[in-house]
Order: C-alpha cells, then sequence, then structure tokens
C-alpha cells in the first residue's frame, strides 16, 4: 500500500496561490495523483521529487501548458482555468525553463519586449522605448544587463536574466524556475540565489524546481517533496535537513554521502592524453592541446560547464571521435579513432546518452548485455541464447537491475535501471579504465548511491575511473583529483579534499587569474594539489 500523503500546514495567511487535488494522466499513465500545494506570497518555495516525479508536470499544468483532468487552481483565493501560457501571463504567473527560450540573434531587449512591444505611430516597434524600458526594469530589480547586447554572446548566467526579465515585464507575481542551476557555475548559482531573494523581498512569489537538496536548503522557505506524482510532505526550511528530504523522496531511508576512504597505492597510468586537439561539430577547436592522466586505484572527476570540451575528450578517449592532434594511450597501447581498439586495450564506457548510445531500447535485457561480450556467449562461430540469458539474469541480480527480468525491454526500464544495466555490461569485463559520463544524470537517489558505490569499488580494485559530470556535488564527493575544463583546456588539477565549491567555481567560470592564460597541463607524475600554470 502506498504512503498517504502528510497534509501541508493549514496555515494560510498570505496564501496566494492554492492547488487543489490535482490530477492528470497521459494515456495508461497517471502523471498527477491528487496533487495539493499551497505557496504563500513572497516566498521562495522549492518543489523536489526523484527524476518523473512529476514536478515539472504539476507546474506546466499551472502555466497553461497541459490541462488538469481534475482539481482546482485558486489565485489571489479565485478559481482559474488557464487554457495556454498567455492566460497565465495574463494572470501574473511566469516560467522560466529550464531549456531558454530566447531568439539568440536577438538584443537583450528585443527578447523581452518579444510578443509584448511597445509600438509607435503606423504599427512600428519603438525600440528606444524598449531600451529604456529593459534598463529601468534591470535597475529597479538589480539584474544588470546592456539592452543592446546580442544574447548568443552573453554567457549562460545572464541569459538567465534576460529571461526572468521577460517574465517581470509582463508584471509576474508568481514566477516559476524549473531546475534553474543545471547549466549555472556556482558562482552564477549564487547570484541567482541573491536575485531570488531580492525579488522574494519585493513581493514576488517564487517556485524553484529543483532536486539539489544542498541548494534547496540554502535559498527556500518551504520546500514540498513530490513522489510518484503527490505532493508527500511541505517543510518548514527551519526544521528540516537534506536527509529528511531525501527520504522523502524515496520513501525509504537513503545515503546521501559516497562512503569511501581516501585513494591508496596508486598505481601506473592507464589513461595518458598528450596535448590532445579535437573539434567540434561545426568545425570549432573544442579541446585545445590538453592532456590528462589517470592512474590505476584513483577516480579523476571532470569539472565545468557543460559545452566546454567534455564531450569532445570523451568521445576522443572512447574512440569515436577523431583527434585533430595529440596522442591517447589507454594502459600503454594508442587509442585510434575506432571504439574496438580502445575496449581491446581496456576501457569500459559508460555513456550520457543511455538511449541513442548505451542502449538498444528496443532491445530484450539479455541482447543488450551481450553487446560486447559475443566471445563469452558463443558456441563457435555461433550466438548461444541459453549462455546469453544465463549470464544476463546473474548480472540482473547482481546489480539489482527491478522493472522487469531478462526479456523486458531496455526502454520498458526507468532511468536509473537503464543506466544499471550499461554498469553491469561495462564492468563485467576486464577493464582497466572506466569513463562514466554522467553516471547520475536522470537516475534516481536511489539507484544513484548503488552506481557510486560500483565505480568506487572500481577504484578500490585498481582500476582507473574518470568521471564526467555536469552535478559539482557528485564530482567532489566522488572523486580523489578533480580538473576543471575552460574552453577546452584543464585550467586547474585539484586534490579534491584540499579544494571547496568555491574555488571550483572561479575556474569553471574563468574567473580565476590563471584560467584565462594556463595552458592547463597536468604534472605528470605527482598529485596536484592547486592550479596549474602555464
Amino acid at each position: 500500500m502506498s504512503q498517504a500523503p502528510i497534509p501541508a500546514p493549514s496555515d494560510t495567511r498570505g496564501e496566494i496561490l492554492a492547488l487543489n487535488g490535482i490530477t492528470k494522466a497521459f494515456g495508461d499513465l497517471i502523471a498527477i495523483e491528487n496533487a495539493s500545494l499551497t505557496v504563500r506570497k513572497g516566498e521562495i518555495h522549492a518543489l523536489v521529487g526523484e527524476n518523473g516525479a512529476g514536478k515539472s508536470t504539476l507546474m506546466n499544468i499551472l502555466y497553461g501548458i497541459h490541462e488538469r483532468d481534475g482539481g482546482e487552481i485558486r489565485l489571489r483565493g479565485q478559481d482559474v482555468q488557464f487554457s495556454g501560457p498567455a492566460d497565465a501571463i495574463r494572470a501574473g504567473v511566469g516560467m522560466v525553463h529550464q531549456h531558454f527560450k530566447l531568439s539568440p540573434s536577438f538584443t537583450v531587449a528585443e527578447n523581452i519586449i518579444l510578443g509584448s512591444e511597445p509600438m509607435k505611430g503606423a504599427g512600428r516597434v519603438d525600440f528606444t522605448r524598449a531600451e529604456a524600458e529593459t534598463r529601468e526594469l534591470s535597475r529597479r530589480f538589480d539584474l544588470e544587463l546592456d539592452p543592446q547586447a546580442i544574447v548568443a554572446k552573453l554567457p549562460v548566467g545572464l541569459r538567465q536574466r534576460v529571461e526572468i526579465l521577460k517574465a517581470l515585464y509582463r508584471s509576474a507575481e508568481i514566477l516559476i524556475l524549473d531546475e534553474p542551476t543545471a547549466v549555472l557555475t556556482p558562482n552564477e548559482t549564487r547570484e541567482l540565489f541573491n536575485t531570488m531573494r531580492s525579488l522574494a523581498a519585493s513581493g514576488c512569489t517564487i517556485i524553484f524546481i529543483s532536486h539539489k537538496l544542498r541548494e534547496v536548503l540554502a535559498v527556500s522557505d518551504r520546500i514540498s517533496v513530490m513522489r510518484r506524482g503527490k505532493i508527500m510532505r511541505t517543510f518548514d526550511n527551519k526544521n528540516v535537513t537534506a536527509q529528511d528530504i531525501a527520504n522523502e523522496m524515496v520513501g525509504r531511508s537513503v545515503l546521501l554521502r559516497v562512503d569511501k576512504s581516501a585513494a591508496r597505492d596508486v598505481g601506473k597510468p592507464m589513461l595518458e592524453v598528450n596535448d590532445l586537439v579535437a573539434f567540434g561539430d561545426r568545425g570549432e577547436r573544442a579541446v585545445d592541446d590538453l592532456s590528462l592522466v589517470v592512474r590505476g586505484g584513483e577516480i579523476v572527476g571532470i569539472a565545468g560547464v557543460q559545452g566546454n570540451g567534455q564531450d569532445e575528450l570523451v568521445e576522443c578517449i572512447a574512440g569515436l571521435r577523431a583527434p585533430g592532434a595529440g596522442r591517447i594511450t589507454i594502459d600503454g597501447i594508442a587509442a585510434s579513432a575506432e571504439p574496438r581498439t580502445a575496449r581491446e586495450a581496456g576501457l569500459a564506457y559508460i555513456p550520457a546518452d543511455r538511449g541513442g548510445l548505451g542502449l538498444s531500447l528496443q532491445s530484450p535485457l539479455w541482447e543488450n548485455l551481450s553487446i560486447g561480450h559475443l566471445s563469452e556467449v558463443s558456441m563457435g562461430p555461433f550466438l548461444s541464447a541459453r549462455r546469453a540469458q544465463a549470464r544476463a539474469e546473474t548480472l540482473i541480480r547482481s546489480y539489482d537491475v527491478r522493472g522487469g527480468g531478462m526479456f523486458a525491454t531496455a526502454g520498458s526500464l526507468s532511468g536509473g535501471n537503464q543506466q544499471k544495466i550499461q554498469i553491469a555490461r561495462e564492468l563485467s569485463r576486464d577493464a582497466k579504465l572506466i569513463v562514466a559520463e554522467q553516471p547520475s544524470q536522470g537516475v534516481d537517489i536511489g539507484a544513484i548511491e548503488s552506481i557510486h558505490k560500483v565505480l568506487v569499488a572500481m577504484r578500490n580494485a585498481g582500476k582507473a575511473v574518470l568521471v564526467v559530470s555536469a552535478d559539482l556535488d557528485e564530482v567532489m564527493a566522488l572523486s580523489d583529483r578533480i580538473v576543471v575544463m575552460y574552453r577546452g583546456r584543464i585550467v586547474a588539477d585539484l586534490a579534491s579534499e584540499e579544494t571547496t565549491y568555491e574555488e571550483i567555481g572561479r575556474y569553471m567560470g574563468g574567473l580565476h587569474e590563471d584560467a584565462h592564460t594556463s595552458s592547463a597541463r597536468p604534472r605528470q607524475g605527482t598529485e596536484p594539489t592547486g592550479a596549474i600554470n602555464g
């Protein structure tokens, strides 16, 4: 029997919004089930939950993107029904989506006024007035922006400001922020939180959708937890811990920290990258003269805002992208632009794109688990289904894969169980180097705990582990050593126990004094503890 939600506090002082008994189904899937939420005027109200819990769906119903099947929405004490975002905007509800909805070639002012343009005679847009209003809005809310700047040339943090000002320009009193820190550096995140506090102090109500518990506790007044489409409980921030929230999200006690000791007996280099140059899909220099060493018995984490060359670096290591220059060796064997060469040298690769690269979603689990292991499940030149299925059954049990047996398709599993299938397949071979790309992306907290344990166990067994993650919490928790990528270069190589979020954040944003000029070449054969000078 599912656990009954704990009702939110009944105190309605200053209540500006109430969602009562909201339900929503997509076909046979019940996405939102009898969800109720109250939000007070001028508060920062966090909405947290695991992937697929229904957070974004519930807010998309409030914003008019989805029509609810049942329940009511009361705004300022009045029942409302939004047939689309335009209705929500007119009612004072704004939303900043995780993926920005800006026109890159337009200026800041043009993006802000788009659809609500100030006009002058003969049906012409009054751009002078638009820029003046943008300046005034920026000044009033302390969100400094140049109205004439082209959006494509702005860093991510300033683009987010444009999205916020777009909503405020349309007189939003309730601002929904959907995973707003996903693409921000720690420094940009702090600036965003300052903005949120300032907006709340001015009377704006903010609903903050997030899965990052540390950030939720840093900025929110109250926190509502969703699980399987229901609002389970609303906490006051003064009386709750990250552990309380995580347990409520999952429905059981979970281990939030990574249980690992310091790396011992670090061995020989298993991955050596020397003077690597790689070009992106548009011909840009994505990896710029980069050198890196990962040794057996250590976990090296790559930190950096997405888009700074991490994807191209991993693709070169995995043999999926041809380097423009430089050399990559795995256990002393030169790698080439051919995945088979990398695998034969000892690479186990867990890609971020599970559906497109890591798994065949339409195929059963036993077939997915056999990929790359044909010699183990064949009889002569022929695949033995019996051997493959027996092996798959053992792996499914060992890695606690849930949601179906060996004949279930990979696409029918949750994200966490799909990730377990990838890991089971890759780590069941005699790998020397493990490259895990975004290992917790789209994965539930319980599955993250399991995945981290496996990676630490591989390190303890003497394997070299390279973790590439956009989640700085994950990088800091897992890694023995952290390298920071910025504009295709490694600008810092840091011992994890000797660095801080703030220091890594400066490197991620290119703000450290060495980040602009360093050739970022790690010292070979040593354990670096600080910035690398060119």
